[in-house]
Parts: C-alpha cells; sequence; structure tokens
C-alpha cells in the first residue's frame, strides 16, 4: 500500500492554462500513512479575479493581493514535497499549472502522480457523479470550506484513503503512481515594446486591464493586443 506521499490542490482563476493563472497551493504530506505536515501559500495572480471564481472559492482580490508571487509559491511547495509522489483529483490539472510556473522560472519539477479522479471512476462506479464535491458528500468526508485548497487537499486524502483500503487489494496496480507527461512551452515575460503599445492601446481606447500588464507573458500581451485591435481598431498615426 501507497503510505508516503503528498496530497495538493491548487486553486486558479480559471481553467485556461495559457490564460488562467493559480491563486492558491493546498498541501499535506502523508508518511507510514499518518499526516505529518500542511503547506498553504496564497498566490497574487497580479489580475482581476472572475467574479464566479470569487463567488466559488471565496478568495476576493484583497486577499490574493497579500499572496506572493507564483514562482516563490511553487519552489516552496516543490522542497515541500521533496521526492514524495503526488495525489489529486483530477492531479493532471494542477500539475500543469505547477509545471508551467516551473517551466517558466526554470525550477526542476518532474513527479510521479495518482489521481483520485481515475480512481473513482474505475472503482465508484455507484456514485453517480465523481466530483470532490459529490465523493465528499456521498462518502460522508468533511470540509470547513469547499473550494478552498488546503480543505480540498485533506479531502482528497481522506477519498485516497478510502479507495485504497477499500479497493487496494483487488487492484493494486491501480494504486502505483506513474510520471505525467506536460507538453509545455516556456512563457517568457512581455517586452517593454509589447507592454508599452498594450497600455497605449489600452489608455486610447478607454479600456481597463483585467492583469497587471507587467506581469503578463509575451504569449499573453500577443493576445490581449489582437483582441483589442479586432474589437476597437489601431491608434490613428496623425493625431492632433
Amino acid at each position: 500500500m501507497l503510505e508516503d506521499y503528498v496530497v495538493v490542490d491548487l486553486e486558479m482563476t480559471g481553467l485556461r492554462i495559457k490564460a488562467d493563472r493559480i491563486l492558491e497551493i493546498g498541501a499535506v504530506k502523508i508518511e507510514s500513512g499518518i499526516e505529518t505536515a500542511a503547506f498553504h501559500c496564497m498566490v497574487n495572480p497580479h489580475m482581476e479575479i472572475p467574479a464566479e471564481i470569487a463567488a466559488l472559492t471565496g478568495i476576493t482580490d484583497e486577499m490574493a493581493s497579500q499572496g506572493c508571487e507564483a514562482a516563490e509559491a511553487v519552489r516552496d511547495f516543490i522542497a515541500f514535497s521533496g521526492a514524495l509522489p503526488l495525489i489529486g483529483h483530477n492531479i493532471r490539472f494542477d500539475y500543469s499549472f505547477l509545471k508551467q510556473t516551473a517551466i517558466n522560472h526554470s525550477f526542476p519539477l518532474e513527479k510521479e502522480c495518482l489521481d483520485t479522479l481515475k480512481l473513482s471512476r474505475k472503482f465508484l462506479t455507484e456514485a453517480e457523479k465523481k466530483t470532490l464535491d459529490y465523493l465528499c458528500k456521498y462518502l460522508g468526508i468533511y470540509r470547513k470550506k469547499n473550494h478552498r485548497a488546503l480543505e480540498d487537499a485533506k479531502a482528497t486524502n481522506e477519498l485516497f484513503r478510502y479507495l485504497q483500503e477499500k479497493f487496494g487489494g483487488m487492484d493494486p496496480s491501480a494504486f502505483v503512481p506513474a510520471p505525467i507527461l506536460c507538453k509545455l512551452k516556456k512563457q517568457g515575460p512581455a517586452s517593454p515594446r509589447q507592454i508599452k503599445r498594450l497600455m497605449e492601446l489600452a489608455a486610447y481606447h478607454n479600456i481597463e486591464l483585467r492583469a497587471d500588464a507587467k506581469s503578463l507573458t509575451k504569449s499573453e500581451a500577443s493576445r490581449i493586443t489582437d483582441k483589442i485591435l479586432a474589437a476597437y481598431g489601431k491608434i490613428p498615426k496623425n493625431l492632433p
């Protein structure tokens, strides 16, 4: 049975890895089957939190603004998790955000992982839904707050323990962590020229940017610039 691992959960500003950002990282370290440490970090996304995400998580712009930088949060999480495998509910999604930040800042991050969503689909066939919210209610797993990283990590650990204890003997190979392949490219920061052009466009068209221009990657700056140009047009060359 797997007794040494780290369970991790992230909250993000949305679902798109190229456009959204980490808001919160929560994790618990399990050694010899016992929780030995916890990790929690609020992250400043340098962008406005969408209303639906704020409503879902309870995380406000003010709370997030007090958080650390994503690079610092991911670096500290890597140190916390050490050589242990990662477990998460839909772990590929969370791992992709961690991996993208690690790549952007040249941090090594290569982990074997195990997905409780995949395990739930395999073994809890009678459960109507396989979301963490539904499975917590289905199995009576208590959470103080839903959709907060540390509480969800703790709940995911309870879900994993249940699954492993009940089905581990039936199919041991299903509970062996394996590498996740993420084909991600480094996202470099926007150039001063990109930032200048974007800010000039936004100012001319009286557009309030949702993200701090200085925090944008090259691809983000290009994408936002193209959207403004498509919707509002260029700045006239011969202004009075």
